[in-house]
């Protein structure tokens, strides 16, 4: 017997997403935003607290053991590390992975530095489409990740910046835990998933494969999405083609 159209339109979705993935490839490292390369192509930032996963799970939707470093000491990473995704000849997205926040043993001029690249890049980088934010799911949103959102909210409420907040280490909580962390994430998020944006929220865990599926259509559908936009003639009267004119205003509009 044959497997549900619907099903294997899912499965299908999911390995295509997959493989879009798997083509993750180290770009550059840099420590100012200056050092960052001019693109038109979109970026979807990973960010959360030293910890959290991040790395791991960057690691684990690309399939790949060591794209993202994850350092033994928590706070160490200090660059934008980009990783180039799509074809080979031409990519069509570019992944951020920016440096973990908030362990307190790290130097303070440091932890500043480090601070002021984050948020001028989420504030201010035009190629920025969407962010990944890591949550440590036995934790919940901290002061430091919450203060992060509210930095990105006015981003994400225009629909400018796409948000998928990804509860990590879902593997360690029992079925009632993981409910409470779900629930908990999407009180805080719903003040900021009014349209246009586009927010979202789902159990990850790297070791267990939870949500990686999920997570990976998210960004490919974000890639496709963007792709889409491009291809669409911005001109009213360039999509009416060469020999059309674009119809008349109505009489007496402005």
């Amino acid at each position: 017997m044959s497997a549900p159209a619907s099903t294997s339109s899912a499965e299908t979705s999911a390995r295509a997403a997959l493989a879009w993935c798997h083509s993750a490839r180290f770009l550059v490292t840099a420590s100012q935003l200056g050092q960052l390369p001019a693109s038109d192509c979109p970026e979807i930032a990973f960010v959360g607290r030293s910890n959290a996963g991040k790395s791991t799970a960057v690691n684990r939707l690309a399939q790949q053991r060591r794209l993202a470093f994850a350092s033994r000491t928590p706070g160490r990473t200090q660059h934008i590390n980009l990783f180039a995704v799509g074809p080979k000849d031409a990519p069509d997205t570019l992944w951020a992975d920016l440096p973990g926040y908030g362990y307190a043993a790290v130097e303070r001029g440091a932890k500043l530095r480090w601070q002021e690249v984050m948020a001028d890049y989420l504030a201010t980088r035009a190629q920025l489409a969407g962010m990944v934010l890591m949550i440590d799911s036995r934790l919940g949103f901290t002061p430091l990740d919450r203060q992060l959102l509210e930095f990105v909210a006015p981003r994400v409420h225009s629909g400018e910046v796409r948000l998928v907040t990804l509860l990590t280490k879902a593997d360690k909580l029992n079925r009632r835990e993981a409910q409470q962390a779900l629930t908990a994430a999407q009180e805080v998020l719903g003040p900021h998933a009014a349209e246009p944006a586009d927010v979202s929220v789902t159990l990850f865990s790297a070791l267990s494969r939870q949500g990686v599926d999920d997570v990976a259509q998210t960004l490919h559908a974000w890639a496709e999405a963007h792709r889409n936009a491009k291809a669409q003639p911005a001109d009213p009267a360039a999509a009416a083609g060469p020999d059309e004119a674009p119809a008349a205003s109505p009489e007496g509009a402005a």
